[in-house]
Order: structure tokens, then C-alpha cells, then sequence
């Protein structure tokens, strides 16, 4: 068997891995709710990933950990922030990006790569959970509705609301007032959607937006913020298939680099 590797994404609010082989394609997945026992969740998620791809911990050659809890992977081999790690897997993806946005679950980054696919700058938010995954699930339960009727309901809106803020606290009690005045579902999540579009495009406008654009993290897969922020930007956003694992593809990917340059050193 070829030497295989993994990467383990450890959010806040999910954590991913994902089963490589050394040339980066992907065997298996695997995508659960973090929880409270940060090292509990990347053992669980790594087992099940590797149950996908029918293979044992022994099979695989080397692991990287990233994402917010990255240091409590004891199995990782070693770690690498969020930002490498999504830079990485887009580059794979999309080689012609040099601007990747990733919103995950407690925080958004705005990504800079050059030609070669390096970092070259980010901004980030990390302060508070202003219009990441949290905001979302705090905004769907006000409404009494999934994320992923959130993410389709947009569509029927009819007329402009405004939600003003996108702190979570003000906004979720501006989305209840919203509720009582007897305004449209839709016309809400509309507002929603436009409110982290202005967080997001003020983020990137710190150092500009830089074609093409691709969004990565699990809020990438809400249609409605990808069109807004997308609308809002200006620009089409490219989109991965999967764009929850981005973080642990890549991860995997370094793992690949790391492991064929740990077995060059040993054969010379």
C-alpha cells in the first residue's frame, strides 16, 4: 500500500478529517459537531473517516492537525495554523485565487495569496462570533427554522427589512423585533444574509479584494450568503464541492509534502 496521511480541522463548533493519499486526492471524510472534549471529537472523527476508507491508524504514515484546538490532536504528527492549511487546499482547488474568504464557526478570515500560492497577508476576525456559523444557528433559532431552510428561504423574499447589527446578542433581539412586527420569514433571513455581507466585505476591505475570490467554511455552504457577499463584493465567489474540509484537506496535503520530504532526508 502507498504511504497515506490525514489531516484533522478542530473548529469550535466541528471539527473535520480527512483521509489522503500522497498525492492529496481523498479517500474518505468526516464532518462532526466538536462538542465539549476537544482531543474526544479529533479521535472520533478521525475513526469514523478511516472507517469510510476501511483502513486502521497504523495505515496512515502522517497526520496534521489545524483549526482552532489543533493542540489537543495528541496522535497529529505536528500542527498547522487554519490560514496555511485553507490556503493550501484552495490553491489545489483553484490556482488561480490569490483572495480566499473562510467563514467557520466562531471567526472569518480574509486570505492573500500570491502567484505561487503563498500567504502573503490575512485579516481576521476572532473577537467575537459577528457573522460566522454561530451567528447563523443563532439567528435560525430565533426564527424557528434549520440552517438549511435558512438557506433557501431567501429566496421568496419580497421586501427590504434591516438588521442593523451583526453582533449576535443585538441582532438575534433585532430579528425577535422583527418577528413581532409581523415581518416575512424570508424577508428577515434576506436582512441576515446582507448583515454578514457588510461584516464580511468590511473585513476585506482592510487590504482589498484581490480576483478571483474563492469562500471556504461551512457558511459557504448557505447559498444565500454566498450570493450576498458575492453581490456585495462585487465578484463571483468560487465555491468547493465540500468547503467544510478545506481546513483538513489541506492539512492533509502538507502532511503528503511533509512526510515525501521526511523520506528524502532518510534515503540521502
Amino acid at each position: 500500500m502507498s504511504p497515506l496521511v490525514a489531516g484533522i480541522d478542530l473548529g469550535s463548533l466541528c471539527t473535520k478529517a480527512v483521509i489522503a493519499d500522497i498525492k492529496g486526492n481523498i479517500l474518505s471524510y468526516n464532518i462532526i459537531r466538536s462538542g465539549a472534549v476537544y482531543a474526544g471529537a479529533a479521535e472520533n472523527s478521525f475513526e469514523q473517516a478511516l472507517k469510510g476508507a476501511k483502513l486502521k491508524p497504523e495505515d496512515i504514515s502522517y497526520i496534521i492537525s489545524t483549526g482552532y484546538g489543533r493542540a489537543r490532536v495528541p496522535f497529529a504528527n505536528t500542527q498547522v495554523t487554519e490560514i496555511t492549511c485553507h490556503a493550501r487546499a484552495t490553491r489545489q482547488l483553484f490556482p488561480q485565487v490569490r483572495t480566499v474568504i473562510d467563514i467557520g464557526g466562531q471567526d472569518s478570515k480574509v486570505i492573500y495569496l500570491n502567484e505561487d500560492g503563498q500567504v502573503t497577508n490575512f485579516v481576521m476576525n476572532d473577537k467575537c462570533a459577528a457573522g460566522t456559523g454561530r451567528f447563523l444557528e443563532v439567528m435560525a433559532e430565533a426564527l424557528e427554522i434549520t440552517l438549511e431552510e435558512m438557506g433557501e428561504i431567501w429566496l421568496n423574499s419580497q421586501k427590504q427589512v434591516e438588521v442593523s447589527s451583526v453582533c449576535t446578542v443585538f441582532a438575534e433581539s433585532e430579528v425577535i423585533s422583527l418577528i413581532a412586527m409581523g415581518q416575512e420569514k424570508a424577508d428577515i433571513v434576506a436582512a441576515i444574509f446582507q448583515a454578514i455581507a457588510r461584516r464580511i466585505a468590511g473585513l476585506a476591505g482592510q487590504l482589498g479584494i484581490r480576483e478571483r475570490v474563492a469562500m471556504t467554511g461551512g457558511v459557504a455552504k448557505n447559498k444565500g450568503v454566498v450570493h450576498a457577499l458575492g453581490k456585495r463584493l462585487g465578484t463571483h465567489l468560487l465555491i468547493p464541492q465540500e468547503p467544510q474540509i478545506i481546513g483538513a484537506w489541506g492539512a492533509a496535503l502538507i502532511a503528503a509534502e511533509r512526510f515525501l520530504g521526511e523520506e528524502e532526508k532518510i534515503e540521502a
